[in-house]
């Protein structure tokens, strides 16, 4: 039967190995003098925060925050509490005034008022999936907004209200990395991608956006690995002790509400059974679940993986090119 050991790891021997990594990554590999990232107060990024300024040296990292109109009150204040840990250098890009201008937030406004006419000024929102654990149905996102005065009004969203809304929104993540490569390239750095296994196999991340980098160290581990890295490197109790969010609507939102069936612990488990071919019999058990329940996770999982497909692939051309 499976168990949570199955994910344990040598957290000294893993952060020597990305380390090593790292350096003939960007030292060799790309001839890159140095890492930019940006940290935002999750425990991703502020691991691999701590990764490059182990394997360059904090005086070979940049670490950006690029809080924006949507962005959480507390994750400026994490994110500086990771980079005074680690000594590295900071520097702070406040990207709304870009996003108006490029239409971010009206167009996202348009979307939706498709739904909910009245959403206006003083307006929160954030887009949920229902669970997959506990029925086969569609499932269908639900926009959920709340009124100036408290009031929180749901509703099922049409498919050209979705799009429109998640096609306005990523503006967010691509122009974070568009602020990341511009430091990048006038410092002769590589950029740090910060997904952990959970997110790059499942496709939570936007092509071209937060999808972008050079190096991504940590992509390979589960996110219960990236927890116990965060612990033996010395990552902040506070930051470690945060809910995995979005940080990218107005209204707080977990991940799971958001895109994963499960939360992240119990969702590893049942990654880390469908990696290794487990019968969900096995899986259940550690997870809480019926095999049936199971079952359905693992089928979410498969579609995701069709969905990550696309976003991992590069770009087509008719014949191969150069070596």
């Amino acid at each position: 039967m499976l168990t949570r050991a199955a994910l344990a790891i040598d957290a000294e021997a893993v952060s020597q190995r990305i380390c090593e990594h790292l350096r003939a990554t960007v030292l060799g590999t790309l001839r890159r003098r140095g890492l930019v990232l940006g940290v935002s107060g999750g425990v991703d990024s502020a691991v691999c925060t701590a990764l490059a300024a182990r394997a360059l040296g904090p005086d070979k990292v940049l670490a950006l925050f690029m809080p924006e109109r949507d962005s959480s009150d507390a994750a400026l204040r994490l994110g500086r509490l990771v980079t005074d840990r680690f000594g590295v250098p900071t520097l702070v890009e406040t990207l709304g005034p870009a996003l108006e201008a490029i239409g971010c937030y009206a167009r996202q406004v348009e979307a939706i008022r498709t739904v909910f006419p009245a959403y206006g000024d003083g307006w929160k929102c954030k887009v949920t999936l229902p669970s997959v654990v506990d029925s086969d149905r569609l499932s269908i996102s639900r926009l959920v907004v709340q009124s100036p005065s408290g009031e929180t009004h749901s509703s099922r969203m049409p498919a050209a209200a979705y799009l429109a809304l998640v096609a306005a929104t990523n503006y967010k993540q691509r122009l974070r990395k568009t602020t990341e490569y511009y430091h990048a390239d006038r410092l002769g750095y590589a950029v740090v991608g910060t997904p952990n296994r959970l997110e790059y196999d499942q496709g939570f991340f936007v092509k071209q956006g937060d999808g972008a980098a050079d190096v991504k160290p940590i992509a390979h581990l589960y996110k219960t690995q990236v927890y116990a890295l965060a612990e033996h490197l010395g990552v902040p109790d506070e930051v470690r002790a945060q809910a995995p969010t979005t940080d990218t609507y107005s209204l707080p939102q977990t991940q799971e509400e958001f895109y994963f069936a499960l939360p992240f612990d119990r969702m590893d488990l049942c990654l880390y059974g469908k990696d290794h071919a487990l019968p969900a019999a096995e899986v259940a058990g550690a997870v809480g679940l019926s095999p049936e329940q199971v079952e359905r996770v693992y089928r979410d999982i498969d579609a995701k993986r069709r969905v990550a497909a696309s976003l991992h692939a590069a770009p087509a051309v008719l014949e191969p090119v150069g070596r």
